[in-house]
């Protein structure tokens, strides 16, 4: 089950690569930019695998749902435009507040599909993928909300912008 570990390398990639390229700056690497940046790349993956994946989706789905296919493609769109909203420092505040709403909403379909075993991603393992996946999940939320409140995911500080009063 490798989707949970893009996701991860995904989420922390560019905050890793900074402090790679300057390990002498330590935490503050990880800068707001960094992290939504990261969080982006997540969302972007999503959303194209309501496109690449559409049949596994629609699985994921209960049949008692309408239009399931055209579904999977708007949450698909929305994922792309949280990701969107994510690196436009204006928007960014709007956009973790959607993903958040996204990644608390979205989770009881998990369950379902774990439930059923059904769709894509592990989910046909059962409730055993819910071992994976709620951790995952858990992680996301996360670093939603210290993105959201301009703190950084591993001290809890909130960070200045340079030449700014404003906390990012």
């Amino acid at each position: 089950m490798i989707t949970p570990m893009i996701v991860l390398a995904l989420l922390i990639g560019p905050g890793f690569l900074a402090w790679c390229v300057s390990p002498s700056s330590g935490f503050n690497a990880w800068t707001p930019d960094k992290r939504a940046l990261g969080l982006a790349l997540c969302f972007s993956f999503f959303g194209f695998g309501h496109f690449a994946q559409t049949e596994g989706m629609i699985a994921m789905l209960p049949e008692f749902i309408p239009a399931r296919r055209e579904l999977v493609w708007l949450t698909g769109v929305g994922e792309w435009l949280v990701a969107i909203g994510l690196l436009i420092d204006r928007y960014r505040s709007i956009a973790v507040a959607v993903a958040l709403a996204i990644l608390v909403g979205f989770f009881p379909v998990n369950i379902w599909a774990a439930w059923h075993e059904v769709g894509l991603g592990g989910h046909q393992w059962g409730l055993v993928y819910l071992w994976i996946r709620a951790p995952l999940q858990a992680i996301l939320l996360w670093w939603s909300v210290r993105l959201l409140a301009g703190q950084s995911p591993f001290t809890g500080h909130r960070k200045q912008v340079a030449g700014s009063s404003r906390a990012n």
